[in-house]
C-alpha cells in the first residue's frame, strides 16, 4: 500500500509506521516486514520491525497496526495473521502501541485479543498535541501566562532560532544530548541511530538551535515531519537553558515555521501520566503543558505472548528496567 494512500485513510498515523522509519531500521541491520490486510470500507497496514534483544526476539509495530477497530473479524483476522509472521519470525512476543485513545472500550478491545499490557512503552503515550490551525495569537492566548513571558523575554532578550540537518549539527547533538543525559539521567539514541534517522528522513528531519545573541548555543530540539503531523522527537539543553528561556523560544519558532509549512498538529512527544511526580518525563511536563494544546493518552503498549517461557524472562528483566528507569 502507497503510504499517501494510508495517511488519507487514516489521518492519525504518525511517522513510526512511515516508510521512512523502515528504512532508518534497515540501515540500521534490522528487518522490516510490511503487511498489508483487508477491511471493510479501508485496508489495514502494519509495519513491523523484527527485534533481536539478548532477552527474547520480538516483533515491534510502534504506534500500529492501522486497521478499522470497529471491524471485530478484520481485527482478529489482522490479528492472527501478525502471530502467524511472528511464530515464523522465531519470535518470543509482539508488541504493538495502536493509535487508539485509552478509553475502557479500547483497552478492553485489546485484552479481547489475548494482549497483555507491556512492562515498558514503546512511544508516547501521554502526551500534549497543539492544533496547528489556531492562529498564533489563538496559541499564545492558551499558554500558560508563565510560558507567554518567557516566550516573549526570549526576544527581548534577543535569543536567536536557527535549524539545520547537517551531518555536523546531528554530531553536536549527539555530544550535546549526552551531556543532557548524565544530568537528568536518561539514555539517549546513540550516534548512529541519529544519523541513520537523518539519512532516512532526509529534509523531513530538522534540528533546531537557540541561541544567544552572541551566538552561544542554548539548547536543541530535534523535529520529524511526515503526513499531518510534526514531532517534538529529542532535546538537549546546555547548562546555559537553566538561566535563558532557550527552549521556550525554539520551541515557539518551531510552532509557527510548521504553520507555514501547513502541518495539522504538533505532537510534543511525551509527558508525564498524572499523578507520577518521579516519572521520567515529571521535569518536561511543566514545560510542554505550558504551551496549551490537548494532553492525550493513547492505549499503553500490549504484548501477543507467543512463548510463555521466553516471555518470562523478558517480563523479569523488564518490569526491573522500568522501575530504574522511573518510566
Amino acid at each position: 500500500m502507497n503510504w499517501k494512500d494510508v495517511l488519507k485513510q487514516y489521518p492519525e498515523a504518525n511517522f513510526l509506521q512511515s516508510p521512512e522509519y523502515g528504512e532508518m531500521n534497515t540501515i540500521l541491520g534490522e528487518k522490516v516486514i510490511v503487511k498489508e490486510f483487508a477491511n471493510k470500507g479501508r485496508s489495514g497496514y502494519a509495519q513491523m520491525i523484527v527485534r533481536d534483544a539478548k532477552r527474547g526476539r520480538y516483533l515491534e509495530i510502534p504506534c500500529g497496526p492501522l486497521l478499522e477497530w470497529s471491524d471485530s473479524g478484520a481485527v482478529k483476522a489482522a490479528f492472527d495473521e501478525i502471530c502467524k509472521i511472528a511464530k515464523r519470525e522465531k519470535c518470543v512476543f509482539v508488541r504493538v502501541r495502536p493509535q487508539l485513545f485509552a478509553t475502557r472500550q479500547n483497552l478492553d478491545l485489546l485484552a479481547g485479543l489475548g494482549l497483555r499490557k507491556s512492562p515498558m512503552h514503546l512511544a508516547a503515550e501521554h502526551t500534549v498535541i497543539i492544533n496547528l490551525a489556531k492562529s498564533e495569537d489563538e496559541l499564545l492566548a492558551e499558554m500558560r501566562r508563565q510560558t507567554r513571558y518567557e516566550v516573549r523575554r526570549a526576544a527581548k532578550q534577543g535569543i536567536v532560532v536557527e535549524k539545520d540537518n547537517s551531518e555536523e549539527i546531528f554530531r553536536e547533538f549527539h555530544a550535546v544530548q549526552a551531556e543532557t543525559a548524565r544530568r537528568q539521567k536518561f539514555v539517549p539514541p546513540s550516534l548512529k541511530v541519529l544519523l541513520a534517522e537523518r539519512e532516512a528522513f532526509n529534509e523531513n528531519i530538522t534540528i533546531y538551535v537557540a541561541k544567544t545573541d552572541e551566538g552561544e548555543p542554548i539548547a536543541y530540539g530535534l523535529i520529524i515531519k511526515n503526513g499531518r503531523e510534526a514531532d517534538y522527537y529529542e532535546a538537549a539543553s546546555r547548562p546555559l537553558n537553566r538561566k535563558l528561556p532557550g527552549a521556550y523560544a525554539l520551541l515557539w519558532q518551531a510552532i509557527r515555521d510548521l504553520k507555514k509549512e501547513g502541518y495539522e498538529r504538533f505532537n510534543l512527544w511525551g509527558i508525564a501520566p498524572a499523578g507520577q511526580p518521579h516519572h521520567r518525563y515529571a521535569g518536561v511536563t511543566t514545560f510542554k503543558t505550558g504551551f496549551g494544546g490537548d494532553i492525550v493518552e493513547y492505549v499503553p503498549a500490549h504484548d501477543m505472548v507467543i512463548s510463555q517461557f521466553g516471555y518470562l524472562k523478558n517480563l523479569t528483566v523488564e518490569t526491573i528496567r522500568r522501575k530504574r528507569r522511573h518510566l
